[in-house]
């Protein structure tokens, strides 16, 4: 039972309080204001995401590195963006608690990083 609590310790302290995935808004903007009615199609190294209708919101997987989103709408330009991810607070807070094993399965699996929650194209 000891050993047990112990791989429980080292499974990764961001994984165990805010899980793998993150919503996300997607907005679709033009010189002259909002565009509305854009798909979007989101692309990160864990994997492909859509929203069918711009504003509109989805759920991707955390990763560690930039997350593309390629917006389209007839009569208008494609919106291309790319944005970058950021460390979250408590992989530091992981290294104290969990060790370098917790903090590497964070970073491993992209749980111990997020994107805006709001991102414009």
């Amino acid at each position: 039972m000891y050993k047990r609590g112990g791989a429980v310790a080292l499974g990764g302290c961001a994984a165990i309080t805010t899980g793998t995935s993150e919503p996300l808004s997607v907005e679709t903007l033009a010189s002259t204001g909002e565009v509305t009615g854009a798909t979007c199609k989101l692309v990160n190294s864990k994997g492909v995401w859509f929203v069918s209708s711009t504003p509109g919101s989805v759920t991707v997987h955390s990763a560690y590195g930039p997350l593309d989103v390629t917006c389209k709408k007839a009569g208008q330009k494609p919106g291309l963006a790319t944005v970058d991810s950021a460390t979250k607070g408590m992989i530091s807070g992981n290294l104290l608690f969990g060790g370098l094993i917790g903090a590497a399965i964070d970073a491993g699996t992209g749980v111990g990083y997020d994107y805006p929650a709001l991102i414009q194209v």
